[in-house]
């Protein structure tokens, strides 16, 4: 009987996660490896259902990505879903890893052997990308944070929240290439980052809420313009990437951060980024597809409605 259970196991578990999935979304090839092997593999890793729907759309922000990805010559995305491979195997030979996820103590690859490979991945010069909220971690995992990532977010110093920014003057960098001055409404965004001493370059600072510096430093540094975009050239010779937008997901639907995002992947992985930047089209269906099943927010949804029943008219 304990074989038989330890057999089901493993079983109903995968069946568990799989039924987080939507239909839609089990259409979308998960963990499978280059027909090409001599192409660039691009790993992006999605994060769990979080928040409410169009917001930390993790699965379908990295299937558009995987998408625009298949475009470009001599690249070869690999889509992975619920926050870490189910074959770690997928992560070999990677010239970069993108990580969408939820940070803090919600994230899926601080677990000791998960961890090790990820600084097994950046030893071997393995690029990484990090987006919105995965720059957020315990106190104890900054400096490691920031010899990968270039930053961490620290509620020390750092803040957050949702408003409209304009990035009215660009760099001259390589992520940047056919970039152009942009705005972004309504996403969330995190600041006032915890910056490695050497090798980061700030791609994209703009003008804060006032209202938003809650911390002392932030409160101490009024008027500056923050950054929320960068790149970090490690002393281990790999690249890494971190934008901490796309909190809202209809942002997709702006070129320039497209283009911002599919160079920033490029560049980690060492590949040539095009003089006018990576190109891609969408559509408002295109963005529509592979939502996640929000569970949690219908969940919280029908409490506050039993808390707070509609009086009738």
């Amino acid at each position: 009987m304990s074989r038989f259970l330890a057999l089901l196991f493993p079983l109903l578990a995968t069946a568990s996660l799989q039924a987080e999935l939507t239909a839609e979304q089990q259409q979308v090839p998960l963990e499978q490896a280059p027909a090409d092997a001599k192409a660039a593999k691009i790993v992006l890793i999605a994060g769990m259902p979080s928040n409410k729907p169009g917001q930390h759309e993790y699965f379908a922000g990295c299937a558009l990505l995987h998408e625009w990805l298949k475009a470009v010559p001599g690249v070869a995305p690999v889509m992975v879903a619920e926050g870490w491979p189910k074959n770690e195997a997928v992560l070999d030979g990677a010239r970069c890893v993108l990580l969408f996820m939820d940070g803090g103590d919600k994230h899926s690859f601080l677990e000791p052997s998960r961890w090790a490979t990820m600084q097994a991945l950046a030893k071997a010069g393995t690029g990484f990308v990090i987006l919105h909220q995965g720059v957020d971690c315990k106190p104890e995992r900054a400096d490691a944070f920031k010899a990968i990532f270039g930053a961490a977010f620290q509620s020390d110093i750092g803040c957050r929240g949702h408003w409209d920014v304009d990035f009215t003057t660009l760099p001259t960098h390589p992520i940047l290439q056919g970039v152009k001055p942009f705005p972004l409404l309504k996403d969330g965004w995190l600041y006032n980052l915890h910056f490695a001493d050497k090798g980061v370059t700030h791609l994209l600072q703009c003008a804060m809420p006032d209202s938003s510096r809650k911390t002392a430093d932030a409160k101490a540094h009024a008027g500056r313009a923050e950054t929320v975009a960068w790149s970090y050239e490690r002393p281990d010779g790999g690249r890494s990437f971190g934008f901490t937008g796309c909190d809202l997901h209809a942002n997709w639907a702006e070129a320039n951060q497209r283009c911002l995002l599919l160079n920033g992947i490029l560049w980690c992985a060492k590949l040539d980024v095009p003089a006018n930047g990576v190109s891609s089209e969408t559509t408002p269906e295109h963005i529509a597809k592979n939502w996640d099943r929000k569970i949690f927010a219908a969940k919280a949804k029908k409490t506050d409605a039993a808390k707070n029943p509609k009086k009738p008219d």
